[in-house]
């Protein structure tokens, strides 16, 4: 285990952040950004449970954020929970903040095996994608919700969650964190064997149903007719790459549009691309589009769930319109103008919006 001491172990506000680790994506940062920010606050001891030799466990312990790593096999492994309840006995956290559904559904049953050690923290859940949530779901049963997006709350009030219960804590980002690590040359064109100005549209997204390459695909064959000197890379991977490789070949797209699977110097990319790309049919916020907008990269994206709520106006476009995207994106290339951040949307003013709700739910404070 990773486990260094607890900084602010005295701290009037314990808390236990909870997250399965099960890659390394926008949501595993979140995470890592606010227990990093959290460190900085005298009042606050925390710790972090999640999966053994995780990307997010190593990233967090750089950071002197004290880990407890755990054997987490399937999404709801009963030696998690058990983990989790000697957890709850050992720290007593005032706050346990589960940053996905599985983490919340085990960090809900730890609570009930614990009550009757007169442990009973108070429950926050991030919500971070747009998807319904049913009645009889964990969801239902924390203390608060925080939600990405006004899209997410949006979905969750209309499911039958209470607003009070409700909070909207947009994504945050660390600009200078974003800068210096799109130093590090990643050399898109070099990859792709093309010349130094060769227009390059870059998207970054799991290769998933709701990010919808599918829409990508069907853009970038239109493009081709009008700009056929645009290279498109996707950077992302997942059960959708046969699928989407058997679709480029079909298209008889392999010499315009390239898969590039997981790429860990991401920021390096975006800043590399002359435009940046979002064509999900479902997203709670996306927040890699705050990278492209930190590092000045024109963005284009679907009108979907939270999207809107970061993007640039003028580079939205509905969701599933293969021709809409394609003159955007073209259009953008053209203009060569990016966006601005979010004045909200930093590490430190996502955390500092996350300790107004755990104060709201603290045990004695409600």
């Amino acid at each position: 285990m990773s486990a260094p001491a607890d900084p602010g172990a005295a701290g009037s506000l314990r808390i236990l952040h909870v997250d399965s680790g099960r890659e390394w994506r926008g949501g595993q940062n979140q995470v890592r950004l606010l227990a990093r920010e959290l460190a900085h606050d005298p009042r606050v001891a925390q710790r972090l449970v999640t999966r053994r030799a995780s990307e997010l466990a190593r990233r967090a312990s750089g950071h002197g954020v004290p880990v407890r790593q755990v054997p987490w096999g399937w999404s709801l492994d009963p030696r998690t929970l058990w983990r989790l309840t000697r957890e709850l006995r050992a720290f007593r956290p005032t706050i346990v903040h589960a940053h996905d559904s599985h983490a919340l559904q085990l960090a809900h049953w730890a609570r009930l095996l614990e009550q009757r050690r007169n442990t009973w923290p108070a429950l926050i859940g991030t919500r971070r994608v747009d998807f319904p949530v049913r009645r009889s779901s964990v969801w239902f049963r924390a203390e608060r919700i925080v939600a990405v997006s006004n899209a997410v709350r949006d979905v969750l009030t209309a499911d039958g969650v209470p607003p009070p219960r409700i909070a909207v804590v947009r994504d945050g980002v660390d600009p200078t964190e974003i800068r210096e690590a799109a130093t590090q040359p990643f050399d898109v064109r070099t990859r792709l064997g093309v010349g130094p100005k060769t227009p390059v549209i870059a998207n970054v997204a799991a290769l998933v149903d709701h990010k919808d390459h599918a829409t990508l695909l069907r853009a970038a064959e239109l493009a081709r007719q009008t700009r056929p000197d645009v290279h498109w890379v996707i950077a992302g991977d997942g059960p959708l790459r046969p699928v989407l490789s058997a679709a480029i070949a079909r298209g008889a797209l392999g010499d315009r549009v390239h898969l590039l699977g997981w790429v860990p110097q991401v920021d390096a990319l975006i800043r590399e691309a002359d435009v940046f790309v979002m064509c999900s049919k479902t997203e709670g916020l996306g927040s890699v589009v705050l990278h492209a907008l930190v590092l000045g990269t024109p963005v284009v994206a679907t009108r979907a769930g939270g999207l809107p709520e970061i993007a640039p106006p003028e580079g939205l476009v509905p969701v599933g319109d293969p021709g809409a995207l394609a003159r955007a994106a073209l259009l953008a290339l053209e203009r060569g103008v990016g966006g601005t951040l979010p004045a909200e949307c930093t590490a430190e003013g996502m955390a500092r919006l996350t300790l107004a709700v755990y104060d709201a739910v603290a045990p004695g404070r409600v």
